[in-house]
């Protein structure tokens, strides 16, 4: 089917494709509602979106669902878990379309799962693959520009998540919540529709009470909780899924010993560790936010970056600004391939490079090679942050090729060289 779309996109003048692709897209949305018989109204449908943080989000509150005994399915950029079977997702989207999310959705309520948490996206928003998920609760993370490109202006992008509350202000749930990151200056617009329940959250809800590169130590509603990830933005995570957690009845004991029990989610900063003496993280950070974020964390530390950056044919604005993220924290840079698509790996990375002003970068295509590299010029102590990619199974060539990635084991393999 993504071949004969291809062909068919090469022949139709662009402007008729793209007028009749949302129509085409909105059809098989309905029929895969139609044909799996409208799954999400029998189950507990959590939807969680925004532009950074939905899949942390989406890890800290199945842990927390899970903690509290209810039998979870969860849909991510990580992957795919009904019940106990858990699959990685490798289709480099987060809502599959085409009849998957409702084929999904039939299958958790088959399994007698209670709840589904689901990332969604304003991609899937945009291709009408929220129509029909009749949600119980979305919690809304943060917004920063992405995907201008491909939606427009950044007002479209914002217009494409709202899309999702005002899906959750339709839905025929009995008690519907809305819950937004006030910290965020876009949160409040995700509180202002008619559910039954506008919810904010902030930092400001807990006390901070230690915090390294590895964890973070918090009060929140009397009770001390560690966060096993690093980071204020892990924080900001759980504090949505503890949030949702009192809403939903999960008693705060159940809500702690579920954020305390996820000490790993694939790709965002994972440590990948073979006995070095330096640190090693991947993480999927790719906008200027979240690399800067992802930074900070290591703020005592001497950084190397391996920087790849947005892939070919989108969001070419942020290159160079990415490029000046690392140039202003870290102390060697690499850049390095990421998915090109179709457009020149030569060109992407020069456009990146562009914004390092202070340091000269290395410039090397081989991703591998380029891991290798940062390895090399690392020192006791120092950090290695392997960044764009996170958890994505491949990396996107011309034409629809494909090689099958994962930065996490490359990294791995690349280590064990050096011991």
């Amino acid at each position: 089917m993504e071949k004969v779309l291809r062909t068919i996109e090469k022949i139709i003048p662009k402007k008729v494709y793209r007028f009749f692709q949302p129509l085409y897209h909105f059809l098989l949305a309905a029929l895969g509602i139609a044909l799996y018989r409208h799954p999400s109204r029998h189950i507990h449908v959590i939807g969680i979106t925004g532009t950074k943080g939905k899949s942390s989000t989406t890890e800290f509150v199945n842990a927390i669902l899970e903690a509290g005994g209810k039998k979870t399915a969860v849909l991510s950029t990580i992957r795919f878990k009904i019940g106990t079977d858990s699959r990685p997702n490798k289709y480099k989207m987060t809502m599959p379309g085409r009849f998957f999310v409702q084929k999904f959705l039939r299958d958790a309520v088959d399994a007698g799962c209670d709840y589904v948490v689901m990332e969604m996206t304003s991609e899937g928003a945009r291709f009408y693959r929220h129509l029909g998920v009749e949600m119980d609760a979305l919690i809304f993370t943060n917004l920063s520009p992405e995907h201008i490109e491909s939606h427009g202006s950044f007002a479209k992008y914002k217009a494409a998540k709202l899309r999702l509350v005002k899906r959750l202000a339709h839905s025929n749930k009995k008690v519907r919540l809305s819950i937004a990151n006030i910290d965020n200056e876009h949160g409040p617009s995700f509180l202002i529709y008619p559910v039954e329940k506008n919810m904010g959250y902030s930092l400001k809800d807990a006390e901070l009470l230690s915090e390294t590169n590895e964890s973070s130590i918090i009060k929140w509603r009397g009770t001390e909780i560690t966060i096993p990830l690093p980071g204020r933005f892990n924080i900001s995570n759980a504090l949505a899924a503890l949030t949702l957690a009192e809403e939903l009845g999960i008693s705060r004991d159940d809500a702690k010993r579920g954020i305390e029990s996820l000490s790993l989610i694939r790709g965002r900063v994972e440590r990948v560790d073979a006995g070095q003496a330096f640190t090693v993280i991947v993480d999927y950070a790719h906008t200027d936010d979240s690399l800067r974020k992802l930074y900070e964390t290591f703020s005592t530390s001497r950084k190397i970056a391996v920087l790849g950056s947005t892939g070919g044919g989108r969001d070419s604005w942020k290159r160079p600004v990415l490029g000046k993220i690392a140039d202003e924290y870290c102390d060697d840079i690499i850049i390095t391939n990421e998915d090109p698509y179709d457009e020149d790996p030569l060109k992407i990375i020069s456009e990146v490079a562009s914004g390092v002003t202070h340091h000269t970068p290395h410039i090397i295509i081989d991703r591998r090679e380029a891991i290798a590299k940062a390895f090399s010029l690392a020192r006791p102590g120092d950090t290695v942050l392997i960044s764009g990619k996170g958890t994505d199974p491949y990396i996107m060539g011309p034409r629809g090729t494909k090689i099958p990635w994962d930065d996490a084991t490359v990294a791995r393999e690349e280590l064990e060289k050096i011991k």
